[in-house]
């Protein structure tokens, strides 16, 4: 399943280019109010399927996580994710929480999405390039329960900030591999 309607739009955005410190390839970052959707995508010196593996495997979701409230996947998650999989993950933000996820959007080695409770979607689609593979996650919350409460609480900066983290996170676990 895929949500065109959704990643036509995010990639028509206009991206602006972010210079942080010490990063070694650009991020471009965009917030789409309209449709409500963060994208934030960045080059990782891995092949697709490779960054594919990691996302499609719930243990690895805290070795990449900016956000730091990913703990650990409870022991009924699969090893690896499929289309309507459900995983639970340990989590913390302040309290410690689990939360269930269901993926959504599946197409190997390309594109992989899950949401919990809440409606809102987390995706990620892979595009292979020279160098590498062009990631770009987003938080899609315009199919959340909440769309304007998420809105007025700046949910969707604070997603673009931790979104970020994940990448610089994902770039340092292939450069790390290598």
């Amino acid at each position: 399943m895929r949500f065109t309607l959704v990643d036509a739009a995010a990639k028509q955005l206009p991206p602006y280019s972010l210079s942080i410190k010490g990063m070694k390839t650009p991020t471009t970052s965009a917030h789409d109010k309209k449709n409500k959707i963060v994208s934030v995508s960045k080059l990782i010196s891995a092949s697709p399927e490779q960054i594919f593996e990691l996302l499609a495997n719930p243990a690895m979701h805290a070795v990449i996580d900016g956000s730091g409230s990913v703990i650990a996947p409870k022991s009924s998650a699969p090893q690896r994710l499929s289309l309507n999989a459900t995983f639970g993950m340990s989590m913390k933000k302040g309290a410690s929480y689990k939360i269930t996820n269901t993926v959504v959007e599946f197409v190997e080695g390309k594109q992989i999405a899950w949401r919990h409770f809440g409606g809102h979607i987390w995706r990620y689609i892979l595009e292979s390039t020279q160098g590498g593979t062009m990631v770009t996650e987003q938080f899609s919350y315009g199919t959340s329960k909440s769309p304007l409460m998420l809105q007025l609480t700046g949910y969707g900066r604070k997603n673009e900030l931790a979104i970020r983290k994940t990448l610089d996170n994902l770039a340092k676990y292939f450069a790390d591999k290598k």
